[in-house]
């Protein structure tokens, strides 16, 4: 799937479960405002998983320090869709954020946040065409604005944050699962999981279809998720 599918799925997975899974897990509703952010770090998060790709989203975020990095990780983990596309790098991801946001506290917070929103920003297209410097900077700049929202007026984000981190990389899994080669869901075993409903990515199918109704779908549920319950009973 492309990037943008990715991301679009993500938001779409935590705009769904909003109203459910964080007062189960976390023992509080999220504010509408909280809704609305969350939504868009799990759209970031979502791209976490192709770290193992030289040219996927997250490769393109620091130009050649990332397209390095992106490399390393491909080659330790095998390749494209080995390592980071399993159930086990969702655990570890997830568990890597609570450690994060419990030892190192507010600087690893709003670092990992930056780095989500900046995800989100390039994958979601909130930038001018292409991978030049205005696109990069404008990206960026973004994902600054919105840390620095998140530093003012979200001092309760390290709760939920490995909360959507998680939902964010396994909305990736599950979405290349319709596609062809699926994902190694417990790796290192190398089965693969897949149900082929997209056979070629950026395909007229996935941009023509998948894409809007998802689109559709997400703001449907950030609507009946942060707004609709306030409306009722306000």
């Amino acid at each position: 799937m492309l990037g943008q599918s990715h991301a679009i799925s993500g938001a779409l997975l935590y705009a769904a479960t909003a109203p459910f899974l964080p007062e189960a897990l976390l023992g509080a509703q999220p504010r509408p405002s909280e809704v609305l952010v969350g939504t868009l770090l799990c759209a970031g998060a979502a791209l976490l998983p192709d770290l193992d790709h030289h040219d996927a989203t997250p490769a393109h975020l620091l130009g050649p320090l990332s397209r390095g990095l992106c490399r390393v990780v491909g080659r330790l983990c095998g390749g494209h869709r080995h390592a980071t596309h399993s159930l086990l790098f969702v655990a570890l991801t997830s568990w890597g954020t609570w450690m994060g946001v419990t030892r190192l506290g507010g600087g690893f917070t709003l670092g990992l946040t930056f780095v989500l929103f900046a995800l989100a920003a390039r994958a979601l297209h909130l930038h001018p065409p292409g991978r030049g410097l205005t696109a990069w900077v404008t990206s960026v700049g973004l994902a600054g604005v919105g840390t620095a929202t998140v530093a003012a007026w979200f001092t309760g984000i390290a709760v939920w944050l490995p909360y959507t981190v998680c939902l964010g990389t396994l909305s990736h899994l599950l979405g290349d699962c319709l596609t062809r080669r699926g994902a190694p869901l417990f790796w290192p075993c190398r089965r693969r999981f897949e149900l082929v409903l997209i056979r070629r990515t950026g395909g007229k199918l996935e941009t023509r279809f998948f894409v809007p109704v998802m689109t559709v779908a997400t703001f449907a549920a950030l609507w009946f998720s942060a707004f609709a319950p306030r409306l009722a009973t306000g």
